[in-house]
């Protein structure tokens, strides 16, 4: 039986969902938004209105479910937290995204959020401490760090079309 596959969706303005399509046909999709809820909804065939079960979680709660189900679990967004409170994220620049060609300057998210851009992954490869002259292209994957309060800054920055 192949591994199953969690198709993730991002949500402009509302954060990322996640569906995972079981070997019944049911789909679990969670909507992770930028506030940090999660919402689990469960449909029973192909049609998303047909929704049997819709949750709305706390983040708290989001990360005990988490922890129940599989308790190393790895968030493919979320890279680090530490006790300090900083978090790791991983940004996705789309071709149509406002910054695609753009430099990393310009979009002046250490000044406006306080989060700092560490690496971008291109292609095969890491750019590590990208400068402010850096251009950005379409399917760069910008690693920020930061507080929630200036990575969720450095997503409406960045999602920005």
């Amino acid at each position: 039986m192949p591994a199953p596959r969690l198709r993730t969706t991002p949500l402009p303005g509302i954060g990322v969902q996640y569906e995972l399509t079981t070997r019944r046909h049911d789909t679990l999709s969670v909507i992770a938004h930028h506030d940090r809820r999660r919402t689990l909804n469960v449909h029973h065939d192909d049609d998303p209105d047909s929704c049997g079960l819709s949750l709305a979680l706390t983040a708290a709660e989001a990360l005990s479910l988490v922890d129940a189900l599989l308790p190393s679990h790895n968030n493919p967004n979320l890279l680090h937290t530490s006790d300090f409170g900083l978090i790791a994220e991983r940004i996705t620049i789309t071709g149509t995204s406002h910054w695609n060609g753009r430099t990393l300057g310009e979009t002046r998210m250490r000044t406006r959020t306080g989060a700092s851009v560490v690496a971008v992954m291109r292609r095969s490869h890491a750019i590590p401490s990208p400068t402010p002259s850096f251009r950005m292209h379409g399917g760069d994957i910008v690693i920020v760090v930061g507080t929630r309060e200036g990575v969720d800054g450095a997503h409406e920055i960045m999602e920005r079309s």
